[in-house]
């Protein structure tokens, strides 16, 4: 094979146009015996550290850098119009680590500066950071090459002249390229001069995207794929030839056999190439702490501080505790990290940030519970410290946060004024090739037609890490694979692209603080925000030694802050949540009726009727609810078991009476990771830290580590006294529940937030429901629930009033009030100015006295319309009707008055005068149905009624459309009988045989659902299928991860008036369009006997027959059912 190694290449992190993934770019570069490999991805470093870790794991060199865009101009310009320009395309590689770092900055400064459409460089960039590169011309797209295809030789020569000024002429190389384009081979000639004539380099490369010649479909598909292409678009982005993959050193030998210095001048490229991370170093920020102490005594002298305040006395066990805890920080070097996470927690509370009790394994530090970082004292309720930091496995501590996610980002804000912007950051994440997504994606590019893509991807089961390979054991799967080509065809490509990252985003929570400017150690680019965010996800920036934190908004804490506020203001008391009972009646009870509605991570059909199994008396009894509600519990049958046990219908059994103080909290079941790691530490006599590693061993399921450490366990418990056959028997019980095990400090913290916000619900109902109301002012299906069960409660919501309501939901003697806020077209400015002039001068008296108190400047029309429509000025005299006769004089009057007055030129009865000269017209109100339709258009709800109010009877029992809100995927493939009020449709034609079909919002009391029918059933139905029409249909519920809809079978009216019927359409299918029928028929219409007319639409003429009038009938619900009887349930259709 001939020794070669690849210069040009780019992985899945090309997000455009790449998918070789790193590890098979590696393995394949050892298969073909080259003794290293470079990733230069096109303008970003996303997959870097991964590659140098694969690489460097299968003993292939790596070599980081960067195909980087440079501009002609300088990186600060903005093209003007929509001009696109064309930028040049430059190879970077790191020669060593000060020319890694400076790629990175180049990389960085090209993504934040230079960011215009792509990230882009300037020569003023490159020659500021040029030691420790080696560049290569790059592809037909570099400078060179561009100036030698418009002829523009000069210029070539003087931009070569420029790099090698830059970069030295050891440091830069000619690349010559051959895919098939002969512009390649153009090019290629005038650089081979041009390197004889400088005495330039010449170096080969096969610039590949794919790894494998028979990715090229693959890799087109992809292509498609980013660029929203379909794969027989004429116009497209598309490679010009299939050769585009990760050739061997005898292909490229044949390629460039005649320029032998090309090919080896890879390898000595190579062998010059060294950078080596040290992932044992830290770069945390300073903690600036007062003069005379260390970040280690402040530290131990903050803690201390804090002890009154959480404990009545220092007790011997807590004096060890934080002993322990203070030496392990101190021995890995995290005290600042503590101080640091302190001081913004501390930030938090003082500036009425709402912060929660903590997440994760944080909550069993005694050390963070002190210091305010968590809320659960983990001594009292036995958390363990080793599982967040393990003294024997140095690894970056992990805290993460939750705070209201209304107010998050001014504690973000602090950090990065405290830091400096160029110290903070937010963190990358990739959104991967999901194996449902890839099917939609690919579906969509070979056009496919929706339903058989849909249908194939609902065809993969919804479980937590399926894989296209696993699905393909599915039976009903595995065959329409071997027999359809067409769905084999999508499943191959699939295959390659399953997994690839297709998009970058900023994670939702990680924040990364670092000693010194950020971009000295990670590439970063602009936010899509303000700010920065880093190109390495978070794995890769702990493993190189960067501070890592997660500030999470929860909603829940927005909701408490919201419903404490209301509480004080109604009630006067100033409630602190860390003071509550924690065996509270009232709280528990509402528990156990199921009234979860708003209470935090209990709300599900599912955990709803785990919680009410399982009647909890004590915050205590929720902790093992967050743990058990996943799917390996619940399909293990641990559940059952655990429930059972609590109420003594099963005997509490240990193997061992040693287990029993580590078990009896969950009567005998293992539940917690932390009790695996104690019964290894009373049984096996390990420490708390070895404990930990086995844990984490038992979870990664690597045998010869398992084998290690049974022996290890099984020795230590013979030690102790146990017989080694039972230790055994633990020890395949601590790893058959090490799948299922989980965090318990996570779980306590949960449980602990879960508690509070019940303990608000039982107690202040309304200030509780009004604040959970405000928080999902714009999800109206919540929004609905919520409402219901305020009804439920005998607790009013009543509509929005300009001389009662706040911007948000507010309770008003003990009725929840609608906000302003929730009111469409009425805008933050106006009900600031609202609020403001009604605190100060009083209530409004009429839509004049509000048009001239209210500045004009925002008192627009549809302001005023807003306001009238949904009824928040039902206060004044007139009625809603002429309010809307009057309000566009009223705006007249008080814009008028309000502009004499600003000139002086008002005089004393200029009011009166014009008072008189609105004239209000004698109108009735507007139709109910029509005031139900505008408050649902303005407030997106219902305020003074419900359209299917007259309806309750007929839609008692039916298939509530709320529960699809939470878990649609449970209801998935059910037929179910809906009704409710159709409050949109769009009419559409199939196709292929352009036929009618419609789509509709259905709406009843609890929720909505949209509503497909499919031709035939629009043909049946279609006079019933009317906006505002109230019918009942039978369908199927089809739900996925993109949503939930429900496929109908059949539709009839929800409330039949049989007095109203004008006609009775009889539909005959092509199934009873026989003789024998229709006889049947005619008998049983002779037999009905009435004056209604009567039609027949028979399906295989596609044609409707008026019958005679001895066929008329009455129409009962006894005469329709013996029609449907004999035609079937769809048969009749009554208009």
């Amino acid at each position: 094979m001939r020794p070669f190694v690849h210069l040009h290449s780019h992985s899945e992190y090309s997000l455009i146009d790449g998918i070789s993934r790193l590890p098979q770019m590696v393995s394949r570069a050892k298969e073909l015996n080259m003794p290293a490999l470079a990733l230069t991805d096109h303008g970003n470093m996303y997959g870097a550290i991964y590659f140098y870790k694969e690489a460097m794991a299968q003993g292939i060199k790596p070599i980081l850098g960067c195909e980087v865009y440079v501009t002609e101009g300088s990186r600060f310009d903005r093209p003007e119009g929509k001009t696109y320009e064309r930028l040049k395309h430059l190879i970077l590689l790191a020669e060593t680590m000060e020319g890694y770092e400076n790629i990175v900055k180049i990389v960085s400064k090209s993504s934040t500066e230079g960011f215009y459409r792509k990230p882009r460089a300037d020569r003023d960039l490159l020659s500021t950071y040029n030691k420790g590169i080696i560049a290569l011309s790059a592809c037909i797209a570099g400078e060179i090459p561009q100036l030698i295809l418009q002829d523009n030789i000069e210029g070539a020569h003087r931009a070569l002249e420029w790099y090698l000024e830059t970069y030295g002429k050891e440091n830069f190389f000619l690349e010559i390229q051959n895919h098939g384009d002969p512009k390649e081979l153009r090019v290629q000639d005038v650089l081979v001069d041009m390197a004889e004539q400088y005495g330039v380099g010449l170096v080969c490369s096969n610039d590949f995207h794919y790894v494998y010649a028979d990715d090229a479909e693959a890799h087109d598909i992809k292509v498609c794929i980013a660029t929203g292409a379909r794969r027989n678009d004429v116009d497209r982005m598309k490679f010009f030839s299939n050769e585009f993959y990760m050739k061997s050193g005898d292909e490229m030998e044949e390629l460039f056999g005649h320029i032998p210095e090309a090919l080896d001048n890879t390898l000595k490229i190579a062998q010059r190439c060294h950078v080596e991370f040290n992932f044992d170093a830290h770069h945390l920020p300073k903690f600036d702490v007062p003069e005379g102490e260390t970040a280690h005594s402040y530290l131990r002298k903050v803690c201390e501080s804090y002890i009154p305040q959480f404990y009545p006395e220092v007790t011997p066990i807590l004096q060890e505790r934080l002993d322990y805890e203070l030496g392990v920080i101190s021995r890995m070097g995290f005290e600042d990290y503590f101080l640091i996470v302190w001081d913004y927690v501390k930030y938090a509370r003082e500036h009425g940030v709402l912060v929660g009790p903590g997440r994760g394994s944080a909550a069993g530090s005694v050390v963070a519970y002190l210091l305010g970082i968590t809320g659960l004292d983990p001594i009292k309720y036995d958390l363990l410290f080793e599982r967040f930091l393990n003294p024997e496995r140095v690894s970056m501590p992990d805290i993460d946060i939750d705070f209201c996610y209304e107010t998050r980002n001014k504690v973000i804000e602090y950090v990065t004024e405290k830091y400096g912007q160029e110290r903070v950051a937010q963190i990358i994440t990739f959104g991967t090739e999901a194996a449902r997504a890839v099917i939609r994606d690919v579906g969509r590019v070979l056009d496919m037609p929706l339903p058989e893509v849909n249908r194939l991807a609902k065809m993969i089961p919804n479980e937590l890490g399926i894989t296209l390979k696993k699905s393909l054991e599915v039976k009903e799967l595995k065959d329409l694979y071997e027999s359809d080509a067409s769905v084999k065809e999508l499943f191959d490509l699939c295959l390659r692209l399953e997994g690839i990252a297709r998009n970058s985003s900023t994670h939702a929570a990680g924040v990364v603080i670092s000693a010194a400017p950020l971009d000295e150690y990670v590439p970063v680019q602009n936010s899509n925000e303000d700010g920065f965010v880093t190109q390495y996800d978070k794995d890769n920036i702990e493993e190189l030694g960067l501070l890592k934190m997660d500030f999470l908004g929860l909603r829940t804490l927005t909701v408490m802050g919201e419903a404490l506020r209301l509480i004080k203001e109604n009630h006067g008391v100033e409630l602190d949540l860390d003071a509550i009972p924690l065996d509270d009646k009232a709280s528990c009870e509402i528990l156990c009726k199921g009234e979860t509605a708003g209470v935090f991570q209990l709300e599900s059909e599912g955990i709803t009727k785990l919680v009410m199994d399982l009647k909890p008396e004590h915050f205590e009894d929720l902790i093992p609810l967050v743990a058990l509600y996943r799917p390996g519990p619940l399909g293990s049958g641990m559940v059952e078991d655990f429930i059972k046990r609590r109420h003594k219908e099963k005997e509490v059994t240990y193997l061992h009476p040693i287990l029993e103080p580590i078990l009896e909290d969950t009567f005998g079941v293992i539940l917690y990771q932390e009790q695996v790691m104690q019964i290894a530490s009373a049984m096996g006599g390990f420490s708390l830290g070895q404990a930990d590693l086995m844990r984490r061993a038992m979870g990664k399921k690597k045998e010869s580590v398992l084998k290690a450490q049974r022996d290890s366990f099984v020795s230590g418990s013979v030690n102790n006294g146990i017989d080694e056959k039972l230790a055994n028997e633990v020890f395949d019980l601590l790893l058959y529940f090490a799948g299922y095990g989980f965090n318990k400090s996570h779980s306590a913290a949960y449980a602990y937030i879960a508690y509070q916000t019940a303990y608000l619900k039982a107690h202040y109902f309304p200030e509780f429901m009004a604040a959970t109301m405000t928080s999902f002012m714009g999800n109206m299906d919540k929004m609905t629930n919520y409402i219901n069960v305020c009804k439920a409660k005998q607790v009013a919501v009543l509509g929005p009033d300009i001389n009662h309501s706040e911007r948000m939901f507010t309770v008003q003697n003990g009725q929840i009030r609608f906000g302003l806020g929730g009111i469409k077209n009425v805008g933050d400015n106006a009900i600031e100015e609202l609020l403001a002039e009604r605190k100060t001068n009083g209530q409004f008296t009429s839509i004049v006295d509000f048009c001239e108190r209210i500045p004009y400047r925002v008192v627009n029309k549809r302001l005023l319309e807003s306001l009238i429509r949904c009824g928040a000025m039902d206060s004044f005299k007139e009625n809603r009707n002429q309010l809307l006769q009057i309000y566009e004089q009223a705006q007249g009057i008080g814009s008028k008055g309000q502009k004499n007055s600003a000139l002086g030129a008002v005089s004393l009865f200029a009011e009166v005068e014009e008072m008189e000269s609105i004239h209000v017209p004698d109108l009735p109100d507007l139709p109910k149905e029509l005031k139900l339709k505008d408050e649902k258009e303005y407030t997106g709800f219902y305020i003074t009624g419900h359209p299917l109010d007259a309806y309750r009877d007929e839609l008692e029992g039916l298939f509530q459309l709320g529960r699809l809100a939470e878990n649609p995927e449970d209801f998935d493939g059910k037929t179910v009988t809906i009704g409710g009020l159709i409050t949109e449709k769009v009419d559409r034609l199939t196709k292929a045989k352009q036929e009618k079909m419609c789509t509709l919002t259905l709406e009843d009391f609890t929720g909505t659902v949209q509503v497909v029918v499919f031709p035939q059933g629009y043909q049946k139905s279609h006079m019933l299928l009317q906006r505002d029409g109230v019918v009942a249909i039978e369908g199927r519920i089809d739900a996925d991860e993109k949503g939930v809809q429900c496929i109908a079978s059949s539709v009839q009216l929800l409330k039949v008036e049989y007095d109203r019927v004008r006609q009775i359409r009889i539909h005959i299918d092509i199934a009873h369009d026989t003789p024998q029928v229709s006889q049947q028929l005619q008998k049983l219409l002779q037999e009905l006997q009435g004056d209604t007319p009567v039609t027949l639409f028979l399906q295989r003429q596609k044609r409707s027959l008026a019958v005679n009038r001895s066929f008329y009938f009455t129409p009962s619900k006894e005469s329709i059912g013996r029609v449907q009887a004999l035609l079937g349930a769809n048969a009749v259709e009554l208009l």
